[in-house]
């Protein structure tokens, strides 16, 4: 007989002693059936050894672990100075013009007439003026991308950048290579601290018609915007080492779990193959 497998299976007989609920694991039916049949008695497992064993080995590898959550310190530790950033005005939408109007000539000479009377109230500083005037505008002629700029403008005088933003929005619709809407929407978002968008539309506006206000805004939104950019990658790039790594440690586990299920398996058909009569042989 060989040394080894008498080693192997005296190893087992000890596993046995050690922890007696090993001989209710499913894997291991046949043995007790065995023992039982030649008048052994096998002690009673523990109340959750049968749901412990029975189940749990199941799906044990079949379940993926979820991800751990992480603090929200690590996403919220960005130092960004919001120095000039307002609270979002939250009024009703302002008035936008009919796209289906159907203008004349004499509606078109009314809307300039309009705009040149709004700009007469901006140089007076009555932007609300102006901002009924260029209202009055764009109704007559709705679809001059200029009018909602230069009303976009006005909003981000009077601090009230989500109505400039519509505005702004409306005008690239109609013409998006005028670099104007690009330059006021920028400014809104700036004001509401969107970096990222501000440094977007500002850049924009340089590229389509460079613009000297705008070029010396974009200076001091660009690093924030750049700043929050890479921390945003930094962040992603720990998401998915974390992700990389805890798929490891699972598969680490299922391993070992394999191994160890191999282990007794062979265990058993040492002993079948060492003792005749031994259930497996």
């Amino acid at each position: 007989m060989d040394p080894r497998k008498i080693h192997d299976l005296r190893e087992f007989v000890n596993l046995c002693k050690s922890n007696p609920a090993i001989l209710h694991r499913p894997q291991l039916k046949f043995f007790t059936e065995w023992l039982l049949s030649l008048g052994a008695s096998i002690q009673s497992p523990p109340p959750e050894e049968s749901f412990k064993e029975s189940q749990t080995d199941e799906i044990k590898e079949e379940r993926v672990p979820s991800p751990t959550p992480q603090p929200a310190s690590e996403e919220s530790d960005l130092d960004i100075d919001n120095e000039g950033v307002i609270a979002p005005d939250d009024e009703p939408p302002q008035e936008m013009g009919n796209d289906h109007l159907e203008v004349t000539e004499e509606m078109m000479d009314k809307a300039n007439e309009k705009k040149v009377e709004a700009i007469d109230a901006l140089g007076d500083g009555n932007f609300q003026k102006a901002i009924d005037l260029l209202t009055e505008a764009i109704k007559l002629n709705p679809q001059i991308a200029m009018l909602y700029a230069k009303r976009a403008s006005v909003y981000v005088k009077l601090q009230k950048p989500n109505a400039a933003i519509r505005d702004c929005e409306k005008a690239i619709a109609i013409n998006p290579d005028s670099a104007q809407p690009y330059k006021w929407r920028g400014k809104a978002h700036r004001l509401l601290g969107h970096w990222e968008e501000s440094a977007h539309d500002l850049a924009m506006a340089c590229k389509l018609d460079y613009d000297e206000e705008a070029s010396e805004m974009l200076k001091e939104v660009q690093p924030r915007a750049q700043k929050i950019a890479e921390h945003r990658r930094k962040y992603e790039r720990k998401q998915k080492e974390r992700l990389v790594n805890e798929r490891k440690e699972h598969l680490r586990k299922a391993k070992e779990e394999n191994e160890r299920a191999q282990r007794e398996e062979e265990a058993r058909r040492q002993a079948g193959a060492e003792f005749p009569g031994f259930p497996g042989s």
